[in-house]
């Protein structure tokens, strides 16, 4: 019964909210600036009210079928491993949406909505750091980049100063591994960011297209 979950959290998180927030303006946002789907291109291309309204559905359809999963799931390992698959299947829904093609986003608001369901105390860290780098560079991605690559070193320092070294009973296994494979895709997904930033080519915060 709880791995109806995961196909629960890959439906949910395949709405493609950004899109449908264009068409409401009538603007197809994949025709336009980036051609993502996720709140980045949607700032820029729908404005700042649009922008947001994005960034927090697609935040909480990763955090509402994790919550789902905690609560109905066992508290053990069976429950854990559930709790991860259904964010990992929120997150692939998000960035491969059979709705438009199995395209999608990049997964970033996604992926933070089901940690704050998952662990909750990681994700000011992960802003942080977030913030810091975007700030400093006034690359978004490299922001986003960042931040996903800090998440399975975050996990893998709390469990060593919550439960010891080496590895035991204790250590949450399962969120480890999603750790890894959640930064994995969302690094993936920036590969043309990448790209672009090491040409140089990247768009900046505040700064203007060229006409």
């Amino acid at each position: 019964m709880h791995w109806l979950l995961l196909p629960l959290g890959f439906l949910f998180g395949s709405i493609p909210f950004g899109l449908i927030i264009g068409k409401i303006k009538g603007i197809d946002i994949r025709q336009h600036g980036s051609g993502n789907i996720g709140a980045t291109n949607a700032f820029r291309i729908l404005g700042k009210p649009a922008g947001i309204t994005c960034l927090l559905l697609d935040f909480v359809k990763g955090l509402t079928p994790v919550l789902l999963a905690k609560s109905i799931s066992p508290d053990n390992s069976v429950g854990q491993t559930v709790e991860v698959c259904t964010a990992l299947a929120a997150i692939l829904g998000h960035n491969y949406s059979p709705w438009i093609g199995f395209k999608g986003g990049k997964g970033i608001a996604t992926t933070a909505g089901a940690l704050t369901a998952l662990m909750p105390f990681g994700i000011p860290i992960l802003i942080l750091v977030f913030i810091i780098v975007t700030v400093t560079t006034k690359y978004v991605s490299l922001g986003s980049i960042m931040a996903s690559a800090a998440l399975p070193i975050l996990v893998l320092w709390g469990s060593w100063y919550h439960h010891g070294f080496p590895p035991n009973d204790n250590w949450n296994v399962p969120l480890i591994i999603f750790s890894f494979l959640a930064a994995f895709l969302a690094i993936y997904k920036h590969r043309s960011n990448i790209t672009r930033l090491r040409k140089g080519t990247e768009h900046k915060i505040g700064q203007k297209k060229a006409s």
